[in-house]
């Protein structure tokens, strides 16, 4: 069945871009409703789209359709998508606040369809707090956001702020346009983020994991109809809308919530970047320094954590589908196939965190697939969202 997209193009320089996007979604024969904010209209003209899309482009919230009595509200009845690109600071703030002054946030505030919003702004515009907050807001609210590129912007600077790639954008879209429900009926565990080890009572021992991977993950497999539990060490990334959210701390929480949650579940995917070792003795109090500074020196006794995947790789059942993560920094593959082995993994993802794009707190991922039979499948840099697909790819195919 044909789909209708709803394009919503506000007045960033980026918005020339778009032009491209509307070609590859019509020649895909999606029928693309074209609106434009007027700052829009300043940097393309409304014929292009119009010629491009084949249909009416809709610009002023008062002007006379041939098409729908009441442009907003029929426009936003016929389209099952609604994308915002490029989405400029002031109309994302509109959309948080709810402001329908202008025919394209009219068609936002009366839309039921799914929304994907596109950034594309000057950096510290996209960094303000404000921004920030009003992009989490609707995110809140269920709203998909794509994250904006880095590189040299139109004003002369270099930085995050740049409009993705147009074929990025245009597989998002389809994505959402028509979504897997391969995992439907499947209830898949995912853990993320770093697990903390408590040194005294305000400091502890963690690494660098933010979490991205695994909340992609989680992300991923809720969108595809799987019943999600995601089990978080510390990360600074919020919770995701519809998933079983279960925030922990120590590696030796973090093993005893998955291991309840194992029998129930189908897939388990271990994304977390659990620490190997615990302080022997925690301290009951804050540990003091001495009043010179050079006479500093506290000596720790580390022990080590529980390895949770090997656990749950003992008590694996026979329909389980089991993946870890192997971060490297040396002897990768070599490293990989010990932990699938040792784990009871159906597949592990490799990854050498040593390379640029592929280490913790990075937007992108550079990973390996080792299978039991000792198959491997290298993919290319891409983005996280892109590497929880092609995790969960593998998972459907060995279902």
């Amino acid at each position: 069945m044909a789909k209708t997209l709803g394009i919503g193009i506000t007045g960033g320089i980026a918005a020339y871009k778009i032009a491209e996007l509307v070609s590859k979604l019509k020649q895909d024969g999606i029928d693309v409703v074209v609106m434009m904010t007027e700052g829009a209209t300043k940097f393309v003209s409304p014929l292009t789209f119009r010629t491009l899309s084949g249909r009416e482009v809709i610009t002023d919230l008062w002007q006379e359709s041939n098409e729908w009595k009441v442009q907003h509200i029929g426009i936003a009845e016929e389209i099952d998508l609604l994308v915002i690109a490029p989405a400029t600071a002031n109309f994302i703030a509109k959309m948080a606040h709810g402001i329908a002054d202008d025919l394209l946030s009219t068609v936002v505030v009366a839309n039921t369809a799914p929304v994907l919003v596109v950034p594309a702004m000057n950096t510290n515009m996209y960094n303000n707090p404000i921004v920030q907050d009003n992009i989490k807001k609707l995110a809140g609210y269920g709203y998909h956001f794509m994250k904006p590129d880095s590189g040299n912007l139109a004003c002369g600077t270099s930085g995050k702020g740049r409009l993705p790639e147009i074929d990025h954008i245009y597989k998002e879209i389809k994505r959402m346009l028509y979504p897997k429900k391969d995992l439907e009926g499947k209830r898949v565990m995912v853990n993320a983020g770093t697990t903390c080890e408590n040194i005294d009572p305000v400091r502890f021992i963690c690494n660098r994991s933010t979490g991205k991977m695994g909340y992609c993950i989680a992300e991923e497999a809720f969108a595809r109809g799987a019943d999600v539990i995601l089990v978080s060490g510390n990360s600074p990334l919020d919770s995701i809308p519809g998933v079983q959210f279960i925030p922990v701390w120590s590696a030796e929480e973090m093993c005893e919530v998955m291991l309840e949650y194992q029998p129930d579940c189908d897939i388990i995917i271990g994304a977390a970047a659990v620490g190997d070792f615990r302080v022997a003795n925690i301290a009951t109090q804050k540990l003091k320094k001495a009043e010179n500074y050079e006479e500093n020196k506290i000596l720790l006794e580390l022990v080590g954590t529980p390895d949770i995947l090997k656990e749950l790789g003992k008590k694996k059942r026979d329909h389980q589908i089991m993946v870890g993560f192997a971060a490297e920094t040396e002897n990768l593959i070599e490293n990989a196939r010990k932990k699938l082995e040792s784990k009871n993994l159906d597949f592990i993802v490799a990854n050498d965190v040593t390379v640029e794009g592929a280490g913790f707190a990075s937007d992108t991922n550079i990973v390996t697939f080792i299978f039991r039979n000792g198959d491997i499948t290298s993919l290319p840099k891409m983005s996280k969202e892109e590497v929880a697909a092609a995790i969960l790819n593998q998972v459907v195919e060995l279902m």
